[in-house]
């Protein structure tokens, strides 16, 4: 593996889902300004485009790539309210705050929508959908989480393509947190469009999300998006026909993707990038242990982009405390999203590798020592919660 390029001396590192630690030659790229008209940046949006299409690998050209300003949170609603019409239906599949969230963004767009709730412990089950979508013809799409990050479970994509193709409806895929690290060709799954965001990943900075959709959704979508700055067949059309974005673009955060692609590709693309991440995972996750704690999920369910872990019973243990001491040695971590039990996660991705995970875990045991917590083993009770829904 090509050594990586590190980030800014003297940052912190970001062990949070994105924005993630980004390399340094990634924000040198935002030193110039662009003319969002400019022939020079219309040929940078093309190339994004055409860059974020191959790594879709086989069957990659029955789609096409509608980048969208805002945070992922936006490109999601767009690619909901324009592919699912106010006359169509959605199973939304959550086990966390994001399908959670799907759901909310139809539910304020005044679609129709089922959700399989999962809770936090658990993935959504091929058979489950199946057997739900034969119980209810009138939906039209499944709504899925590729990685829900509020857990950090990494759901079963495969059989949930296969249950939805079977039944002839159409996934929608939230690849926010997954996308650039864990294959998802079109070779291997059935779906009509997926999201994910430039502050992911592919370790650009935040701006713009974007939507890899099939060609024929995008021509069918016209009319369909209640939003006018949302309107994906809208924002497709116009780049199609003129090269430019409709409205203005995070032009600089645009030129950092293109080098954040050049370092992804450099990595050895999505197989190399999700080969560092899971080595993250797994070294983070063996020193965690080896100290006390204890991850959420078991080992079959964990993500290579963020791992939530059980706050220890010590009552000198208090989260608040435990942050600032991990920031004091450089490392942000991230509050757990959990209504259960207290947690909180701790990022795979970003300029990351074993080392920094090594030095993370010391930080870790640094910290507990400096507030005098003597185990980190969690409660009884959040062990026996996890142990009743998932064995």
């Amino acid at each position: 593996m090509t050594s990586l390029p590190r980030p800014q001396l003297g940052e912190p590192y970001l062990l949070t889902p994105g924005p993630l630690t980004t390399s340094y030659t990634v924000k040198q790229a935002m030193l110039r300004d662009w003319g969002s008209w400019d022939s020079d940046f219309r040929a940078m949006t093309a190339e994004l485009r055409a860059r974020l299409l191959s790594l879709l690998g086989d069957g990659h050209e029955a789609y096409d790539c509608v980048p969208m300003q805002g945070s992922g949170s936006f490109a999601v609603e767009a690619m909901l309210t324009s592919f699912i019409s106010q006359d169509g239906k959605a199973l939304v599949l959550a086990n966390g705050a994001y399908g959670k969230r799907a759901a909310q963004t139809l539910d304020y767009a005044g679609r129709a929508f089922v959700v399989l709730d999962k809770g936090d412990y658990l993935p959504p089950r091929g058979v489950e959908v199946a057997q739900i979508l034969a119980d209810d013809p009138a939906i039209t799409h499944v709504v899925a989480i590729h990685c829900e990050t509020s857990s950090g479970i990494l759901n079963p994509l495969h059989e949930i393509s296969q249950a939805t193709e079977a039944a002839g409806r159409k996934l929608l895929i939230d690849s926010m947190s997954a996308f650039g690290a864990i294959p998802l060709s079109p070779s291997e799954y059935t779906f009509e469009a997926m999201v994910s965001s430039a502050n992911k990943c592919i370790e650009g900075v935040p701006g713009f999300g974007f939507v890899l959709a099939r060609k024929t959704a995008l021509a069918s979508a016209k009319g369909n998006c209640p939003s006018l700055s949302l309107d994906l067949y809208a924002q497709w059309d116009a780049m199609e026909k003129t090269g430019q974005w409709r409205f203005t673009p995070p032009t600089h955060v645009v030129a950092a993707f293109l080098q954040a692609l050049n370092e992804h590709a450099a990595e050895g693309g999505v197989a190399g990038r999700g080969a560092r991440y899971a080595e993250n995972r797994d070294v983070m996750v063996a020193g965690m242990r080896a100290l006390g704690f204890e991850t959420l999920l078991p080992d079959a369910w964990l993500s290579p982009i963020i791992v939530t872990f059980f706050c220890p019973a010590d009552p000198r243990f208090e989260f608040t405390r435990f942050y600032d001491l991990m920031k004091e040695q450089g490392f942000i971590i991230y509050p757990g999203k959990l209504t259960e039990v207290d947690s909180f996660r701790i990022g795979c991705i970003g300029r990351m590798d074993a080392e920094v995970m090594r030095a993370v875990v010391a930080a870790a045991d640094h910290a507990l020592k400096q507030m005098g917590v003597r185990s980190a083993a969690p409660p009884a009770a959040a062990i026996a919660s996890r142990m009743a829904q998932v064995g």
